[in-house]
């Protein structure tokens, strides 16, 4: 299934798709800056990067994407993959896509694929663990806000 690489012409697609995803878990606000966003992911210092899928049956229709960056793990002294975020539209959901994303950031690193998911998603959490992937035991993520 095709999985590519996103290019500046896809920000409003990425956009959407993250707004989509938003409504999805019930915050119907999100509302993306385009040009903000395609100069953190291709202007001359881009701080994430996307994957695209499209279905075999539809090239060239955006389906979902892996929104992602690099991080570096000290311990195992080599880079890996931070997933922020990773979406399938309803649509096209049970046909492998979000299977083919995780697949294709595997296969960029022989370092750590690490993303976050909200509690209580069951299924979430069975597909991950069918894929062989494991929540980390014992650790809490902080955050700092702008302000804070």
């Amino acid at each position: 299934m095709p999985v590519r690489d996103a290019e500046p012409g896809d920000v409003d697609e990425i956009c959407a798709l993250i707004e989509e995803h938003a409504r999805y878990e019930g915050n119907d606000e999100l509302a993306l800056d385009r040009v903000e966003m395609k100069g953190h992911l291709f202007g001359a210092d881009p701080k994430a990067w996307v994957l695209i899928s499209e279905p075999p049956d539809a090239p060239g229709t955006v389906a979902g994407m892996a929104f992602c960056c690099w991080n570096f793990s000290t311990w195992e002294a080599r880079p890996g993959i931070w997933l922020d975020d990773i979406f399938i539209r309803p649509a096209h959901r049970r046909h492998g896509l979000g299977r083919e994303l995780l697949a294709e950031l595997r296969a960029r690193t022989s370092g750590r694929v690490e993303w976050d998911m909200q509690a209580d998603n069951d299924k979430a959490a069975a597909f991950y663990a069918e894929l062989g992937a494991h929540p980390v035991p014992g650790w809490v993520r902080y955050r700092w806000r702008p302000g804070a």
